[in-house]
């Protein structure tokens, strides 16, 4: 329920993502099969991942984070 690419959420240098061969996998996989993936294994979101009505944050960039969580 975001504008935020599926791709992004993935924590692509998780030891999970490189174990299940994600980076040649992913160009295959249809939307439903990602979120599926990101649904039943936590370690390959990309953390932190922050939700809060119709804002999102995913991955610590601290401009970003501040300018949507703090003004």
């Amino acid at each position: 329920a975001t504008d935020i690419d599926i791709n992004k959420l993935f924590n692509t240098h998780g030891a999970k993502y490189r174990e299940l061969g994600l980076k040649d996998k992913m160009n295959d996989l249809t939307d439903d099969e990602k979120l599926d993936l990101l649904s039943t294994n936590g370690m390959l979101v990309k953390r932190p991942l922050a939700i809060s009505g119709d804002k999102v944050t995913v991955g610590f960039k601290e401009d970003q984070y501040k300018e949507t969580w703090l003004s």
